[in-house]
């Protein structure tokens, strides 16, 4: 299941995807974002405010927003949010 991701997302968060039986590829990410949120948007930050921010990537959801270096780490702190929210409902 470990699709070679760890050593370009951070291990924390890798290990929770791991732990909620969650994918761990962009793709598998981005599939699974679809299928837990109605609605979402992937923004590339500019070079002014990923300096800012220190991420390159942003996920916005309606909850709120969700930065990553990697999309596939955006897509992952927002999926993971996502559902802890969802368990505690």
């Amino acid at each position: 299941m470990l699709d070679g991701m760890c050593d370009v997302m951070n291990p924390e968060i890798t290990n929770a995807l791991v732990a909620c039986h969650l994918p761990t590829d962009e793709v598998g990410l981005r599939v699974a974002l679809d299928d837990a949120v109605p609605g979402w948007v992937l923004y590339r930050l500019t070079p002014a405010a990923a300096k800012r921010w220190k991420c390159r990537y942003r996920v916005m959801i309606e909850a709120g927003y969700y930065d990553g270096e990697t999309v596939a780490e955006a897509y992952a702190r927002a999926l993971l949010a996502q559902s802890s929210v969802s368990a505690t409902e």
